[in-house]
């Protein structure tokens, strides 16, 4: 599927650029000085992620309101984010925090159903927050996202690199802003120091030791050749 992308523009990380310059005088390729690496989606972009979690279709909840045992109950978010609820009917909850489904719910049920109710909402599991771990890992697949995770966890996660793995070969897929971007980066070099463990979030592919997927970055590689920090790419849709 990538290869019927065609590139926009390169942001390219070099420590010592004073401002943007074409690479090789194309105006489509773009060396971006002081960037630190693929951007944060944003929240529409994650549907609903992280950095505090956001609650997403099919995720599983535990609901407690305290001192009412018949409306402490656990639920499943449907397909188009939302859960019915007793007394009170659909609630939307995709999009939003558990602290925040959890305010909701209090606001709803306020006055003419419960007093003062005092609700909590915990996450119990999720299927909507993940990212996708693929290539020369001993254990590929989907992972989970809750809380702070960078590249250096996500490949432990998925049980570490393999034998044979290319670990300056390794590219995260990303969606921000509704435009597709890619970063390559370098194993040994954040094992070493030389840049930081960049975030990943929920819905970004990583792709580890995958020659195919470093075939995008081969002409900037080569008129570049001291590169020892990430390449970023943005493909056109």
């Amino acid at each position: 599927m990538m290869k019927r992308l065609s590139i926009l523009f390169l942001a390219l990380l070099l420590p010592a650029c004073g401002g943007p310059t074409t690479l090789g005088g194309s105006p489509d390729v773009t060396v971006v000085s002081n960037a630190e690496g693929l951007p944060e989606p944003t929240r529409l972009d994650l549907l609903s992620s992280n950095r505090p979690y956001l609650i997403g279709p099919f995720d599983k909840l535990k609901i407690d309101v305290f001192g009412i045992e018949d409306l402490s109950k656990e639920v499943q978010i449907d397909a188009s984010g939302r859960l019915s609820f007793p007394l009170i009917g659909v609630v939307e909850a995709s999009g939003r925090t558990p602290g925040e489904l959890a305010d909701e719910l209090e606001k709803r049920l306020q006055g003419r159903y419960v007093r003062d109710p005092q609700v909590t909402v915990n996450l119990e599991e999720t299927v909507s927050q993940v990212i996708t771990v693929d290539g020369q890992v001993d254990e590929p697949g989907l992972y989970p996202v809750i809380g702070r995770m960078t590249l250096m966890r996500a490949v432990a996660t998925a049980g570490g690199t393999s034998e044979f793995a290319k670990l300056n070969d390794v590219v995260i897929f990303r969606s921000v802003n509704g435009e597709q971007l890619a970063g390559l980066y370098n194993l040994k070099d954040i094992r070493r120091g030389a840049y930081t463990d960049p975030e990943v979030f929920a819905n970004d592919v990583i792709v580890v030791g995958d020659s195919q997927a470093r075939r995008m970055f081969r002409d900037l590689i080569q008129a570049s050749p001291l590169i020892t920090t990430p390449l970023i790419i943005l493909f056109r849709r």
